[in-house]
Protein backbone atom coordinates (compact mmCIF):
# COMPACT_ATOMS: atom_id res chain seq x y z
CA UNK A 1 0.00 0.00 0.00
CA UNK A 2 1.54 3.19 -0.90
CA UNK A 3 1.97 5.38 2.24
CA UNK A 4 3.38 9.63 2.09
CA UNK A 5 5.44 11.08 4.53
CA UNK A 6 6.13 15.00 4.16
CA UNK A 7 8.81 16.91 5.89
CA UNK A 8 10.47 20.04 5.28
CA UNK A 9 8.18 22.63 7.46
CA UNK A 10 9.40 24.82 10.30
CA UNK A 11 9.04 28.33 11.08
CA UNK A 12 10.18 30.94 8.03
CA UNK A 13 9.95 35.19 7.82
CA UNK A 14 8.44 36.17 5.68
CA UNK A 15 9.89 36.54 2.12
CA UNK A 16 12.01 33.44 2.71
CA UNK A 17 11.84 30.11 1.31
CA UNK A 18 10.74 26.75 2.21
CA UNK A 19 11.10 23.37 0.68
CA UNK A 20 9.00 20.52 1.20
CA UNK A 21 9.40 16.91 0.70
CA UNK A 22 6.99 14.17 0.43
CA UNK A 23 8.66 10.55 0.42
CA UNK A 24 6.47 7.84 -1.35
CA UNK A 25 6.95 4.17 0.16
CA UNK A 26 6.79 2.09 -2.96
CA UNK A 27 7.30 2.81 -6.50
CA UNK A 28 6.55 6.70 -7.28
CA UNK A 29 7.01 6.08 -10.88
CA UNK A 30 3.60 3.72 -11.32
CA UNK A 31 1.77 7.40 -9.68
CA UNK A 32 0.68 9.40 -12.61
CA UNK A 33 -1.06 12.56 -10.65
CA UNK A 34 0.11 13.72 -7.07
CA UNK A 35 -1.01 16.65 -5.42
CA UNK A 36 -0.20 19.24 -2.65
CA UNK A 37 -2.94 21.09 -0.44
CA UNK A 38 -3.00 22.94 2.56
CA UNK A 39 -5.02 23.90 5.13
CA UNK A 40 -5.02 26.88 7.51
CA UNK A 41 -6.61 27.06 11.19
CA UNK A 42 -9.93 27.31 11.34
CA UNK A 43 -10.46 26.82 6.84
CA UNK A 44 -11.21 24.12 4.66
CA UNK A 45 -8.50 22.07 2.87
CA UNK A 46 -7.28 23.73 -0.39
CA UNK A 47 -5.70 22.54 -3.21
CA UNK A 48 -2.16 24.32 -4.11
CA UNK A 49 -0.83 22.07 -6.59
CA UNK A 50 -0.63 19.39 -9.06
CA UNK A 51 2.28 16.73 -10.56
CA UNK A 52 1.91 14.56 -13.51
CA UNK A 53 4.32 11.71 -14.32
CA UNK A 54 6.28 13.86 -16.96
CA UNK A 55 6.56 16.82 -14.99
CA UNK A 56 4.12 19.09 -16.36
CA UNK A 57 2.31 21.38 -13.54
CA UNK A 58 -0.37 23.59 -12.64
CA UNK A 59 -0.92 25.86 -9.74
CA UNK A 60 -3.55 27.55 -7.65
CA UNK A 61 -4.06 31.20 -7.85
CA UNK A 62 -2.81 32.09 -5.14
CA UNK A 63 0.86 30.46 -5.46
CA UNK A 64 1.56 30.88 -9.15
CA UNK A 65 5.12 32.01 -9.90
CA UNK A 66 6.21 31.38 -6.20
CA UNK A 67 5.82 27.63 -5.50
CA UNK A 68 7.56 25.10 -7.50
CA UNK A 69 6.44 21.29 -7.63
CA UNK A 70 8.84 18.37 -8.69
CA UNK A 71 9.34 15.45 -8.80
CA UNK A 72 12.42 12.50 -8.53
CA UNK A 73 11.02 9.22 -9.17
CA UNK A 74 14.33 7.73 -9.24
CA UNK A 75 14.16 9.17 -5.04
CA UNK A 76 10.55 7.82 -4.57
CA UNK A 77 10.28 11.93 -3.38
CA UNK A 78 7.91 15.04 -4.55
CA UNK A 79 9.03 18.23 -3.63
CA UNK A 80 7.21 21.58 -2.61
CA UNK A 81 9.57 25.00 -2.97
CA UNK A 82 8.08 28.04 -1.59
CA UNK A 83 9.62 31.06 -2.24
CA UNK A 84 8.52 34.51 -1.09
CA UNK A 85 5.96 33.59 1.42
CA UNK A 86 3.73 35.44 2.80
CA UNK A 87 1.73 35.09 6.22
CA UNK A 88 -1.38 33.73 4.59
CA UNK A 89 1.02 30.67 3.37
CA UNK A 90 0.68 29.66 7.04
CA UNK A 91 -0.88 26.35 6.90
CA UNK A 92 -0.42 22.19 7.42
CA UNK A 93 0.96 21.10 4.08
CA UNK A 94 0.08 17.78 2.88
CA UNK A 95 0.64 15.22 -0.46
CA UNK A 96 -1.77 13.33 -2.09
CA UNK A 97 -1.62 10.73 -4.48
CA UNK A 98 -5.58 10.54 -6.02
CA UNK A 99 -7.27 7.53 -5.86
CA UNK A 100 -5.62 5.23 -9.01
CA UNK A 101 -4.22 1.71 -10.29
CA UNK A 102 -1.47 2.46 -8.23
CA UNK A 103 -2.82 3.16 -4.71
CA UNK A 104 -4.82 0.45 -5.01
CA UNK A 105 -8.14 2.40 -6.17
CA UNK A 106 -7.69 4.04 -2.26
CA UNK A 107 -6.67 8.29 -2.48
CA UNK A 108 -3.77 8.95 -0.22
CA UNK A 109 -2.91 11.43 1.74
CA UNK A 110 0.30 12.11 3.78
CA UNK A 111 0.29 13.16 7.79
CA UNK A 112 1.25 17.03 7.23
CA UNK A 113 4.18 19.24 7.87
CA UNK A 114 3.27 22.55 9.84
CA UNK A 115 4.59 25.54 7.58
CA UNK A 116 4.26 28.72 9.56
CA UNK A 117 5.15 32.35 8.43
CA UNK A 118 6.09 35.29 10.67
CA UNK A 119 5.36 38.66 9.63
Amino acid sequence: QVQLVESGGGLVQAGGSLRLSCAVSGSMSSIFVMGWFRQAPGKQREWVGTIISGGSTTYADSVKGRFTISRDNGKNTMYLQMNSLKPEDTAVYYCNAPSSRATGYLQVWGQGTLVTVSS
